[in-house]
């Protein structure tokens, strides 16, 4: 199945979706704990998703494939730093796709979308971040049309 299939398609997130989304976030989380020795073990939460589908200046998309939630991602407008050229920008995050539907098109769609909407709002600068270890991730949005902009580093001292 490819997103060429009649039966997938992007809409709008609910509360009826919040079941589904949270056990998406968890998803991410897990996925994302290899590449940061910071995270906390259990639960986490990086935002309230009620607040983000309720919020005017985001938008969150669900992928739906024969009726179920296949995947994920929000746009959010953002200010910019005084010292940038744009006022504002389009920050996304939010990016799951259930692993068997991965490398099919789905994150794409989203993300296309995504940016679509963040046009819409008569904006031309989209943001976003990545793990650059995980490589996956990193070769999808760039495909996308995303490049390297900078790098957060950390270290533990002491």
């Amino acid at each position: 199945m490819d997103i060429n299939n009649k039966n997938i398609a992007t809409r709008r997130a609910t509360n009826t979706d919040l079941p589904k989304l949270s056990e998406f976030l968890q998803h991410l989380v897990n996925a994302e704990r290899p590449f940061d020795p910071t995270l906390k073990e259990g639960e986490i939460f990086y935002y309230d998703i009620q607040e983000l589908i309720l919020d005017e200046v985001t938008e969150v998309l669900v992928v739906e494939s024969d009726n179920q939630i296949i995947g994920c991602g929000y746009a959010q407008i953002r200010s910019a730093k005084d010292f940038q050229k744009h006022e504002l920008f389009g920050y996304i995050g939010f990016m799951f796709v259930s692993p068997e539907f991965r490398g099919k098109g789905v994150s794409n769609l989203i993300l296309n979308d995504l940016k679509k909407w963040v046009l819409s709002q008569g904006i031309t600068e989209v943001r976003l971040e990545v793990y650059y270890e995980n490589e996956s991730a990193v070769k999808a949005y760039e495909k996308a049309g995303f490049k390297n902009l900078t790098t957060t580093m950390h270290c533990v001292i002491g």
